[in-house]
């Protein structure tokens, strides 16, 4: 499958967010409830999906083993607190010079700095599946809505960071599919199912769980799945 095919993601989600951003032009004005339901929901829904990839005949010591070394390697590293102080550095660097650019930063940053995007990038290169980037899509498309709202037409012009961003982590896995087999790319699946389901959760405010820290876990997968592999060869 060619590289220009394993793009499909992320340029639905790009294609979300601009939908998203033009609809919250139009409506400035959106309740609070409504916007706290429809987070919720989306919330459930990629729970419900996330269990359903971590739950696809996985080998749970190897999501085990790969989930306690991740978030071992993923805390000690601080990673997600990192990436909050990148973020809000940026914000701070940003956010004055008007609502314009500050709905730009502000959507980019929650669009591309995540687990998410690395994950569905990286599942969109690496098997040309995309359900993790439709999640996401749904969800980004939902908070573009509520940006546009709050910032203006800045907040579409991120859509096409988020683009790039995932349309060059996937065809970077692209690349390196042919030399990887499913004994590798399988555990990635499971252990992202498991990270999706958390984001999930931690969206219904059912836990707290800093999932960026949990990152490492993919490629930690990727390594016992190959080892497994050349022990039963």
């Amino acid at each position: 499958m060619s590289i220009l095919a394993h793009e499909l993601g992320p340029f639905v989600n790009g294609l979300a967010t601009v939908v998203g951003s033009l609809l919250g032009l139009l409506f400035r004005r959106i309740p609070a409830k409504v916007r706290d339901l429809v987070q919720q929901v989306l919330g459930a829904a990629a729970a419900l999906i996330g269990i359903s990839m971590a739950l696809e005949k996985p080998n749970f010591l190897i999501v085990i083993a790969s989930l306690a070394i991740g978030a071992a390697i993923g805390q000690s590293l601080e990673l997600e607190e990192r990436l909050e102080r990148f973020a809000e550095r940026l914000r701070q660097r940003f956010g004055g010079q008007g609502g314009f650019v500050e709905g730009f930063m502000l959507a980019t940053l929650v669009w591309c700095i995540g687990a998410m995007a690395v994950l569905g990038a990286i599942q969109s290169g690496l098997t040309g599946h995309n359900t993790i980037l439709y999640t996401k899509s749904a969800l980004d498309g939902t908070s573009a809505i509520f940006f546009a709202a709050a910032f203006g037409p800045g907040v579409v012009l991120a859509s096409g960071s988020v683009f790039l961003y995932e349309a060059i982590i996937a065809a970077l896995a692209t690349l390196v599919a042919p030399l990887l087999g499913s004994a590798v790319i399988a555990p990635l699946t499971y252990v992202g199912g498991v990270l999706i389901a958390l984001i999930g959760l931690n969206m219904l405010g059912a836990t707290k769980i800093r999932v960026g820290n949990l990152l490492p876990a993919i490629l930690i997968a990727m390594v016992i799945g190959g080892v497994v592999a050349q022990v039963h060869l």
